[in-house]
C-alpha cells in the first residue's frame, strides 16, 4: 500500500472507502473537513481506483488526511483496511457519495460521552441526488438501549454512513465479514447490537 501523508492520534477515525468515486470524493471530503468536532484523522481506502480520484483527493492538503491505495477488492475489505489504519478512539464511515451535516460527529460524540454504557450511536439519513437535492427524507426512527430485536425487523439505522461506535467495539467483533459483498452494513450493525 502507499500512503500520502500521516497523523497522530486522533480521538475519531473517519473512514472512506473509495472505488472510482470522481464524481462524488470531492463533496464527501468536503463534508468531512467540514464538521464542527475537528479532532479527527481521515483516511480514505483507495479500492484500485482507474477515473482522477487520486487526482481529487490529492488537491487537500489538510494533514487530517491519509490515504492508502490497495487494488481493488471491495468495499468491506476496504472499510477493514480504514480499521486496522485507524488510531482513533472511535471510529465513523462514510461512503464516496455520501454526506454528512456539519455538526455530525459533534452531535454523536456528545451523546456517547452522556451515555457511557452506549458503545455504539447512529444518526438519521435523508437521500440526495447528485446536487444535493432532497428526493426523500428517511425514516427518522429513535432506538435506543439494546436495539438488536428492533434492528432485526427494521433497519432504523439505513445507513452505513452514520454510525460511531468504538474502535474496541468494532475490532472485537472481528471488523466486516469479507465474504459478504452486498448487506455488509446491515450485518455489521447487527454484530455490533448483538453484543453492545
Amino acid at each position: 500500500d502507499t500512503a500520502h501523508s500521516t497523523t497522530s492520534m486522533d480521538n475519531v477515525s473517519v473512514i472512506i472507502p473509495a472505488y472510482n468515486a470522481e464524481h462524488t470524493i470531492q463533496e464527501t471530503v468536503e463534508s468531512v473537513l467540514a464538521q464542527t468536532f475537528t479532532d479527527f484523522e481521515l483516511i480514505i481506502i483507495n479500492d484500485g481506483s482507474t477515473d482522477a480520484t487520486l487526482e481529487i483527493i490529492d488537491q487537500f492538503s489538510d494533514p487530517r488526511l491519509q490515504v492508502f491505495t490497495f487494488d481493488n477488492s471491495g468495499p468491506q475489505k476496504s472499510r477493514n483496511r480504514g480499521i486496522n489504519k485507524a488510531s482513533g478512539e472511535y471510529i465513523s464511515f462514510i461512503d464516496a457519495d455520501d454526506l454528512w451535516t456539519a455538526d455530525k460527529l459533534e452531535l454523536q460524540l456528545e451523546i456517547l460521552r452522556n451515555n457511557p454504557d452506549a458503545s455504539v450511536v447512529y444518526s438519521w439519513s435523508d437521500v440526495v441526488n447528485e446536487e444535493s437535492v432532497l428526493l426523500r427524507q428517511g425514516g427518522h426512527l429513535i432506538r435506543r438501549g439494546d436495539v438488536f430485536l428492533d434492528l432485526l425487523l427494521v433497519n432504523f439505522v439505513e445507513s452505513g454512513s452514520n454510525l460511531l461506535a468504538e474502535t474496541t467495539a468494532l475490532k472485537n467483533i472481528g471488523g466486516f465479514d469479507e465474504s459478504i459483498v452486498a448487506g455488509q452494513d446491515r450485518d455489521i450493525l447487527l454484530s455490533l447490537a448483538n453484543k453492545y
